[in-house]
């Protein structure tokens, strides 16, 4: 890939709707075996759908002399949640009511000026139920980041849906969408949020960008395998020092660049691939 495609404006969002087109994705297929287990009581199991949110910076903050890049907008969640310290993409547990009302009234409905046409575009051959269930957790994902970080629909462009993707530890299928913020929108982050983290795409073509993570488990997490658990991680400064990004983000984000912008792994994350969180 050209990496050169990272510092333009116009050209990345069409590429990657383009890759999306006709992608049917598994998100019809998930949300209805989720559904059946939980009627069922089976599982008990929990969705969320997620954006993996993309802007352009016209120049760098610690460079303005540099040109302007692709960056994805990522959250660290305050130590007021379950998860605090993890970076994570906004949004957040599908109500399911709640937000199958958000999709129907206002999405679909083209009551707010929201492109969902794109939607369907970029899904031409999905089938309808697929469209549905794409709505339902646009929906989820716009709503959950009002809430975290004020980003109103209006500011927001659709590219299309990646694949699910399923915790091992928790009981938990992310449903992430793709889509391209508004570069002027300004982020009001509420308390469960500590900050907004802009990582570079350029950033995940960098094999000096990766490392790896070692947790160990805690007595409140019920596993047989106690660890220390070692993972593929990618290492981001900025003036607060160093973040890591590991766990379902990453994941998902290696899943957006492999996928969808011809990347090669580093050889740190073809090891243990398998063992995911």
């Amino acid at each position: 890939m050209d990496l050169n495609l990272l510092q333009q404006n116009n050209r990345l969002p069409s590429l990657i709707r383009k890759r999306l087109a006709g992608h049917d994705g598994d998100f019809a297929g998930k949300w209805q075996d989720i559904r059946k287990n939980n009627h069922s009581g089976k599982s008990g199991q929990l969705a969320a759908g997620v954006l993996l949110l993309l802007s352009y910076r016209s120049h760098q903050m610690s460079d303005p002399m540099k040109p302007g890049a692709w960056v994805l907008q990522l959250i660290k969640r305050s130590f007021r949640t379950a998860q605090g310290g993890d970076i994570s993409c906004p949004g957040g547990m599908l109500h399911p009511l709640i937000d199958w009302a958000f999709s129907l009234f206002f999405i679909r409905s083209g009551i707010m000026a929201f492109p969902l046409p794109s939607c369907e575009s970029a899904h031409t051959g999905a089938s309808l139920e697929s469209k549905k269930t794409i709505s339902l957790f646009l929906a989820n994902a716009l709503r959950e980041s009002w809430e975290e970080l004020h980003l109103h629909p209006q500011h927001v462009s659709l590219l299309g849906a990646l694949p699910t993707y399923s915790l091992h530890l928790f009981r938990r299928t992310i449903f992430p969408l793709v889509a391209v913020a508004r570069s002027d929108w300004t982020p009001v982050p509420n308390p469960e949020v500590d900050k907004i983290i802009e990582i570079p795409l350029t950033s995940f073509f960098r094999e000096d960008s990766y490392g790896r993570y070692m947790i160990q488990a805690t007595d409140t997490l019920s596993t047989p395998d106690q660890g220390p658990w070692e993972f593929p991680c990618l290492i981001h400064e900025d003036e607060d020092g160093e973040e890591i990004l590991w766990g379902a983000t990453f994941y998902i984000i290696m899943n957006f660049c492999g996928l969808f912008l011809i990347f090669s792994f580093p050889t740190c994350i073809h090891e243990e691939s398998e063992r995911r969180p």
